[in-house]
């Protein structure tokens, strides 16, 4: 193996932090519910390693919905100013509640209101509704620390296979594919 993937996304993401302009850390989640009907959202990365890709959410909403009925899940990293992207494919559980504490708690005040005053992905008659949960969760922790709320946390996606993909000239491109197998990885590459 060339190189261990982690060591090499760890480059790529060094590089997307110093070239895109806006979240080099967003990437879509793809999940599937228990019919089987797909779904993509942008999330952003908090965490990663050689034990997963970790994002945070209301764990009420229809993404903790999927995992929930299927806990599997696709990640895809798309930088456009370096021409590359990176898919990951694996399982899924939640972060430790000391995990989605700490993360938490390093989250600016009105973003911890929000978790609180949304109720995500569910329907909402009007956006004053929102802005009056809001005011009220602002005057009820006023004074103090916003805990975090019981229904809010990480997941982490545990890598089975991720895919580097480089564009390159007259569309061919290179692909290198790292699969997991136990505690080891193999690499090949695939047709572009």
């Amino acid at each position: 193996m060339a190189d261990d993937p982690f060591a090499l996304f760890d480059r790529w993401y060094a590089e997307a932090h110093d070239s895109e302009p806006n979240d080099p850390n967003a990437m879509a989640l793809a999940t599937v519910d228990a019919a089987g009907q797909p779904s993509v959202r942008m999330v952003l990365l908090k965490g990663h390693g050689p034990d997963g890709f970790v994002f945070y959410t209301n764990r009420e909403g229809r993404k903790a919905a999927d995992l929930a009925a299927v806990p599997k899940a696709a990640l895809l990293f798309h930088w456009k100013s370096l021409r590359r992207q990176i898919r990951i494919e694996g399982p899924v559980a939640l972060a430790t509640d000391g995990e989605s504490d700490a993360y938490f708690a390093s989250r600016g005040r009105d973003s911890q209101l929000g978790a609180w005053a949304s109720d995500q992905s569910r329907p909402l008659a009007d956006r004053a509704t929102f802005e009056a949960r809001f005011a009220e969760v602002t005057e009820r922790f006023a004074g103090g620390d916003v805990p975090r709320p019981p229904h809010w946390g990480g997941y982490r996606v545990t890598p089975q296979v991720i895919e580097f993909w480089q564009d390159r000239a007259h569309r061919l491109h290179e692909r290198r594919v790292f699969t997991r197998s136990g505690d080891d990885w193999s690499e090949g590459l695939l047709f572009p």
